[in-house]
Parts: C-alpha cells; structure tokens; sequence
C-alpha cells in the first residue's frame, strides 16, 4: 500500500479538527497503563460500576512488588511471600541450579523457611511514595540552552532530587520521564536485597507448549513461583498483601497491577517509521543469530544445554516478541489510524498563532533526529552493550566506577549516582556461579558479530580481537580472567582508579579498550536523540494536554500502573476462542501433541493426572491493556482478592508497544484456582496453600 502522507491528511483535517478542538477524545474503554494517582473513575463507573478508593488504591500499591531483573509480583501473605512468574523467576531459579540439582528441570518446594534459598543477587522494590517534581525539573532549563544542554541541565537537577530523596538506606528514588517528558514523577520504593525461593514448579508445565505457544491462546501454563523478602534476617512483615478469592467467571472485571516496561503510543508516524525499517528489523537479525548459535551451543551436551537454556528462552520470547511488533508496525492500518490522530493533534496546533508557536515544530524535528541517527545506530547499540557477557559487564561497572565516582554525583552517568549505587553494588558482588564455557561462548558470538557488522578491520574491532580469531580471543579473555570472584571485583572498586588502571586483568584491559568509544556513542544518542526526543515530546505532550485534557495515560515507564479490563473471549480467523482453559484440555494438548518438543509434561502431571478435577480452569483471557513488564502482576477483582496470574499476551497484543485493539488485545494469566489446586494436590505444599488462604 501506498505510504500515508501525513502532510496531505493534515491538510484535509484542518477544518474538522479546529472545530473539534475543545472536545477531549477518551481513551478506548479498555485502553490505557494508568497511574494510580489518576486512575479513570469516569470510565470504571460508567462501564463497570467500580469507583476504586484511595484505601484500595494504597492497598494495592503497597502490595504490589517490582523486580529489578524485570517484572513484577505481589505480596500475598503477611510475611512478605511474593508471587511471580516462573519466567520472572527463572534466572534465580537457574542461578541456583547446578549440574546436580537442576532446579528448573525438577522444580522446588522448601519443606520449611530455613530451607528456602538464598537468592544471589535478586533486588526487588515496593512503591513507597510518588510526588510531582516537572516544574522543578523544567525550572533548571533556560530559553537559550540547545537540546543538549537542557537534557543535562534536567539530568543535574534530577540527580540533586534523587539524591535528596534516596539518602536512607534500603530506599530507592528515581524521578521518571511520564508523557515522555510532558511531566515528571519522583518515585521513591522501597527495596529489599534479602529475597529467598520458596517454590517453583518444573519448567515443562510452566512453560507448556514452550515457543509453539508463546503469545498464543489457547494456553496451559502454570507460570507461576513463589519468594519470601527477608528483612534483618526475619521474614518480612507485610499487613498490606493481597488475597486470596474463590475465583472468577465470565464477564467479571479483571484489573491488572504491575509495572508494564515500555510502550511508544506517543511516539510520532515517522519515529514509528523508524521503529519498523530500522530499529525492529535490526534487533530482529541479532535476534535470530542469537538463536542460531546458541541451538548450537547447547547441542554440544547435557551441561551446555543447561547452562544455555536461559539465554535461549530469553532470546526466542524476544525474537517472537519484536516479530509481532513488526507485524503491527507493516500493517498499513495501524499506521493510518496513527497518522489520523497525529494529523488531528497537528491541526489543533496549527490553528492557533500561540499553539504554533510553542509546539508546531515538535514532529519535525523528531523526524529529522530519527533520520539522522540511521547511519550510526547499530553501532551504538552493539558498541554500548555488555557484549552479551557477564565478566564484561562487571569490568565495565568496575572501569565506569573508577571514573565515576570521584566526580560530583549530579556529573555522573545515570547509573553510578548515588541513588542508583546500592542496586549497582547487589549485582556487582554478587556470588552467583560464572560458567565459563557460556561466558566463552557469549564473548566469541558478540566478537563475531562485531566484526561481520563492521568489518575486521575496523579500528575498535581489530583492537578488541588483538589479533586473534573471535574464539581464540574469548577464550583467552575468559580463562585469564580473575573477576569471577565476588571479592576480587570488590578489592578493585574499593582501590579506586589507580587499582583499576594498574589492573592487568584481560577483562577490564578489554572494558577500558571500548570504553572510549562507548562513551563517545551513548553521548552522541543523548545529545542528538534523547534530547531532542525529550525536548519535542514534552511539546507534543503539552498539545495534547491542551487538546485532550489531562485525564489519559501516559506510555508504560516500568513503573507501577493500572489497567482494567473484562473476562472475555475473542474472535480469530472466524472462530470464537473462549475466556477460559480447563485443566482437562492440559492433558488432551499434551496426548495431541505427544512426543513434539516443548509439550512434555513433568512426572508430577502425568503421575498425577486425575488428582485435580479437570473442569478446573486453568488459563483466562481479559481486556487488559499490558506490555513487556507486566509479566508476574496480579489480577484482582473489585475487593483486591487475587483472580489470577499474568504471564503473557496473545499474538493479536503484541503492536499493544504501539497501538491498542480492544477487539482482540488479550491479557493471559494462570487462574487462581489452578494456583491453588496444584499446589494442593500435584506440589503437597500443604504449609504454602495455609499461608496464602490464610488459614
């Protein structure tokens, strides 16, 4: 199809748009990633006759739990056991695992709470308060700063407030771009480094269907698994936690609290151009190599294949992941339907002296910072990446702190500021097992790549690989590397530069080796990119604000929101697909499907096949706007008793990054009863099902 003009469609809405102008157009009517301060009463009353209260709403936000690996949980019992996703949950889970007790394979249940295991390296955060800082973050930029300038002038202000707010230990700040830089929130969470597994069901049921199924409906997984927060040692004591119900049926309001990671619903038609012929496509090809070259690394045997085998899932659910969201982006309806909002927000700019002046020239000069970045882009997401490698990864933090930190904290990067240490610090010294055959193997393919992109001969190629083969250099950087050990990374940071700099270690010689050009790439993207993404966005925010009103949502931040929607079913290929799996069709996808990789059942299930009744539900669909991010949030009805579990969305849900459809967008979570029932009857965790009812 022809591409859209949007100048054209500008032209032949004016007329309709002017007059429109002062009529705010709501958000789809179960559209919408909403901040707990402002969430949409007008809507949940009128179509669902629910008015939350702010009793609710602090109760569920003080249940509500983030992890920083990504994703999110919920606290449901008064001694701070969280609930999540087994998919969430997976990297402690593998972390914890070892050639002999294979947790992901086999499952676990801690028979006591001295018996629950210690994570290596898990931060997780509970959101303790939020406040309104845009006016004064935007009091820091001046009418004569460039782009540039003004992005560092909010940086260093931002820095100040993070500051300011995150001086107690155990407390988090952060002060987040809404609206992408329309408003600014601080948000100060409380966090908490002691988080212990309690159980974990085997991967093969809660993975069911494994990439077949992914983003798929029907499904049947039991992606559920439980932590406990630690506090001084004793389990954490939590008067805010979450329910247990009876269940739910179709038609019942589901309502969704989670921390959705990102979606780009403000974005531009031509940023969304971009997205589609540059970005996604790009990420895609990493992607499938990736893919390709670890289904080799873990063919090489029983302990590659282990040791792989979180890398993989990673890596296919984001390959299938940026192909739906390429698919929605080559839809041309999606585009138009975009374009038409944009040229009705264009037009009400434009038909006013004062509006025009203040916010026309946002889209352009999007366009314009879009376009120019094509030609360097790939290299600053390769060049600026931990190279796939966690030895890497903490030479980097170990060569970046050393420059760091003796800066004043408001001329830091981001990332070694002082809010931001602690997190930094969890990981950095954590005492999580570093396999040596995967780091090897993840260094040679980042090498490779480097040099099929940019030639062998390319300066910083060429210095990386030191005149060895990609393989032979990977090796020699992993077996004389002495970072491995918790307490050597923590000897070098606490030498400060001159350790650093007299280190010999060939990881951090390879870390300082890039870090120049690094540097130099990421302040290009901030200076040429972020900063006029964030300057122009804030107009465009602005506009619609005067358009609209400020009654909308705004683009998902990783932060915690509010979505909502009903327990229904949807239409596909001229079917109808019910709300609601059954424990039943488990057994009969798994005799249908018998022998096909990926839809094995565990012994448990197939010993135990019988035990729970098999019209149990198992697996529901609801309405609910969500995204990356939103994996492991509860899903509660009106009295905030938990209902389900989501872990997934359906394939139709996936361009949800940049454009909602009611008609199909599909929420997936693991019913309650199904939680319950397991735990029961396959698990015998009789103690864990008496502390989550309650009993």
């Amino acid at each position: 199809m022809k591409r859209v003009n949007s100048v054209k469609i500008l032209s032949a809405l004016v007329g309709l748009c002017v007059m429109a102008a002062a009529m705010p157009l709501p958000a789809l009517a179960d559209e919408g990633m909403w901040l707990l301060d402002n969430p949409p009463r007008q809507i949940l009353r009128e179509k669902y006759n629910f008015d939350p209260s702010d009793e609710w709403l602090e109760h569920v936000r003080l249940s509500a739990v983030r992890f920083q690996t990504g994703g999110s949980g919920s606290l449901v019992s008064p001694d701070g056991l969280v609930m999540t996703n087994h998919h969430v949950g997976a990297d402690m889970i593998a972390k914890l695992s070892t050639s002999d007790r294979d947790l992901m394979e086999t499952g676990f249940l801690a028979a006591s709470r001295e018996q629950e295991l210690p994570c290596p390296d898990l931060e997780v955060n509970i959101l303790w308060s939020t406040s309104d800082v845009t006016d004064r973050v935007n009091a820091a930029v001046t009418g004569e700063m460039t782009p540039a300038q003004a992005n560092a002038a909010r940086q260093r202000v931002i820095a100040q407030i993070t500051a300011e707010a995150g001086d107690q230990a155990g407390t988090l700040a952060e002060v987040v771009a809404l609206y992408q830089g329309g408003r600014y929130h601080l948000y100060t969470y409380k966090s908490y480094t002691d988080v212990r597994l309690v159980m974990a069901p085997e991967l093969s049921i809660a993975y069911f269907g494994g990439d077949t199924d992914n983003f798929e409906y029907p499904r049947y997984c039991l992606d559920y698994c439980f932590f406990r927060i630690y506090e001084d040692g004793k389990p954490l004591r939590s008067p805010r936690h979450l329910r247990w119900s009876e269940g739910s049926r179709a038609g019942d309001l589901a309502i969704v609290i989670g921390h959705p990671g990102r979606t780009s619903r403000l974005n531009t038609v031509d940023h969304l151009r971009y997205l589609r012929d540059v970005e996604i496509p790009d990420r895609l090809g990493i992607l499938w190599r990736a893919e390709v070259k670890l289904q080799e690394f873990r063919a090489r045997g029983p302990e590659n294949d282990r040791a792989g085998r979180d890398d993989y899932l990673g890596i296919t659910n984001s390959r299938k992941a940026f192909t739906g969201q390429l698919a929605g982006l080559l839809d041309p309806g999606n585009i138009e339907r975009k374009a038409t909002a944009e040229a009705r927000l264009r037009a009400f700019v434009a038909g006013d002296p004062d509006r025009a002046a203040r916010w026309g020239d946002a889209w352009d000069k999007i366009s314009a910072a879009q376009e120019a970045r094509r030609t360097w882009a790939l290299r600053h997401r390769l060049v600026t990446s931990t190279l796939g490698s966690d030895l890497f990864r903490y030479a980097r933090d170990i060569v970046r702190l050393a420059d760091e930190l003796p800066k004043p904290n408001a001329d830091r990067l981001r990332e070694y500021r002082g809010s931001q240490l602690e997190s930094l610090y969890t990981t950095l010294y954590s005492p999580a097992p570093i396999d040596p055959s995967l780091e090897i193997f993840r260094l040679e393919s980042a090498l490779s790549l480097l040099a099929e992109r940019f030639g062998a001969d390319d300066p910083l190629v060429s210095a990386l690989l030191a005149g060895k083969s990609p393989r032979r250099r990977a090796e020699e950087l992993v077996n004389g590397c002495g970072l491995g050990d918790p307490a050597a990374r923590r000897a070098l940071v606490e030498g400060g530069g001159d350790s650093v700099r007299a280190s010999d270690d060939p990881m951090i010689l390879l870390a300082r080796a890039i870090d120049g050009e690094s540097r130099s790439l990421r302040s290009r993207f901030e200076d040429e990119v972020e900063a006029v993404e964030r300057e122009n966005y804030a107009k465009i925010a602005q506009a619609k604000f005067a358009l609209e009103g400020e009654s909308t949502y705004p683009d998902a931040t990783f932060t915690l929101r509010m979505s909502f929607g009903a327990i229904e079913g949807y239409e596909e290929e001229g079917r109808l697909v019910a709300p609601y799996t059954t424990l039943g069709g488990l057994y009969e996808r798994f005799n249908r499907r018998a022998g096909q990789a990926g839809f094995e059942l565990p012994e448990s299930w197939t010993g135990g096949k019988g035990a729970i009744p098999s019209d149990t539900p198992f697996n529901f669909v609801c309405s609910a706007d969500i995204i990356g991010g939103n994996s492991g949030s509860p899903v509660v009805n009106t009295r905030g008793e938990v209902i389900g579990l989501v872990f997934d969305g359906n394939i139709q849900s996936l361009p949800g990054s940049f454009i909602y459809d009611g008609s199909v967008n599909r929420t997936v979570s693991v019913d309650s009863r199904a939680i319950i029932a397991s735990l029961k009857a396959i698990y015998k965790a009789d103690a864990l099902v008496r502390e989550i009812l309650g009993q």
